[in-house]
């Protein structure tokens, strides 16, 4: 058997291969994000085909290799849920049997009501489930007249705050945050509250900007990242991961706001003197994508990733090991904006 000295965890964000037999408890009965995004169009990604893409089962477009450079398989998520947060903690041995609290008509008074008190805002728009680009476009004006921050949930466990940034500086809107993440405990310990900053003149241009910022719940102390940390190893995090992880057990943050900064990193990371665990997140796909119902911007974000994967695997030292998972789905062909319960590769 192989000794690594080195193991690189790249999560394409969302990128499920399928539905779990639980999805129909879920409302995703007959999610496929992979699966339905092959059957919208050819998809062209002959480097993941190599590594065995192909092989996990049958996807439209992209047969199987008969003698494929990487092993493969499909995950199943054990915890109780179908979030950024669940599906990453679970890749570092937590499994999550309750889930955390949802709030699909909006938060409860007392929660706002010291949110406003303490945050010391006008008052708030929405506290609604929203598609985080519809709810700029409906209330971002309204936000820019009245100062108001814009407070909304969605299907998952979250608290978001959105901003305009020349309304709200950023310090500001994370100042708020912070508030909101210590607000939010006991029963109403949300997984994620997130800064959602936005720019533009008016509802028709209003677009988010990189400056997000996650507030997660600390993961419990028995788990892979501060396991490694603990036995002299590096754990190299990229893009979103250290704040999912609320930085536990992480020696390095590498800055990466998007997939191809994300890409970047990681082939910075595998050219560094390391020995431990890197570990990245791509974003676009689930932010950009799956969240949007854009299907043939998920397609085209795959096709450039896999465009890259050359680059990353050349990267790679002899005794490197690339894993290529994801935290959970995000099917762009389903109704809503939520993310999917599925199998990820």
């Amino acid at each position: 058997m192989s000794k690594f000295n080195r193991i690189c965890l790249m999560v394409l964000d969302s990128a499920g291969i399928g539905e779990m037999p639980d999805a129909a408890n879920w409302g995703d009965a007959g999610a496929d994000t992979i699966g339905h995004i092959a059957e919208s169009r050819q998809l062209h990604l002959p480097n993941m085909q190599k590594l065995g893409l192909g092989n996990i089962r049958p996807l439209a477009g992209i047969p199987a290799v008969n003698d494929p450079i990487g092993s493969y398989g499909k995950c199943t998520l054990k915890s109780n849920g179908k979030d950024t947060t669940t599906g990453h903690w679970e890749m570092a041995g937590i499994i999550l049997e309750k889930a955390f609290p949802t709030y699909p008509n909006g938060f409860p008074d007392r929660i706002i009501n010291a949110f406003v008190a303490q945050a010391g805002v006008p008052g708030i728009l929405g506290n609604v489930p929203a598609s985080g680009t519809e709810i700029i476009k409906d209330l971002g004006e309204e936000h820019v007249r009245t100062g108001k921050p814009i407070v909304y949930t969605s299907a998952d466990s979250v608290f978001q705050i959105a901003a305009h940034e020349e309304v709200v500086p950023i310090d500001r809107l994370y100042e708020m945050c912070e508030i909101a993440r210590k607000i939010l405990d006991g029963e109403d310990r949300v997984g994620r509250v997130i800064a959602r900053p936005f720019l533009g003149q008016t509802a028709s241009d209003f677009k988010r900007t990189e400056n997000r910022h996650d507030y997660a719940v600390p993961p419990p102390n028995e788990n892979l990242l501060p396991s490694l940390r603990n036995s002299g190893l590096d754990v190299v995090c990229i893009g979103k991961i250290a704040s999912i992880y609320d930085s536990v057990g992480v020696t390095q943050d590498l800055t990466a706001k998007n997939n191809e900064q994300s890409i970047d990193q990681t082939i910075n990371a595998f050219n560094a003197n390391s020995r431990g665990l890197i570990f990245t997140n791509l974003v676009d796909f689930d932010m950009l994508y799956g969240h949007r119902r854009d299907t043939e911007g998920y397609a085209k974000a795959l096709e450039r990733f896999d465009v890259r994967l050359p680059e990353i695997l050349a990267a790679m030292k002899p005794d490197d090991l690339i894993i290529i998972t994801a935290d959970h789905g995000n099917d762009p062909t389903k109704e809503g904006s939520d993310h999917t319960r599925e199998y990820v590769p």
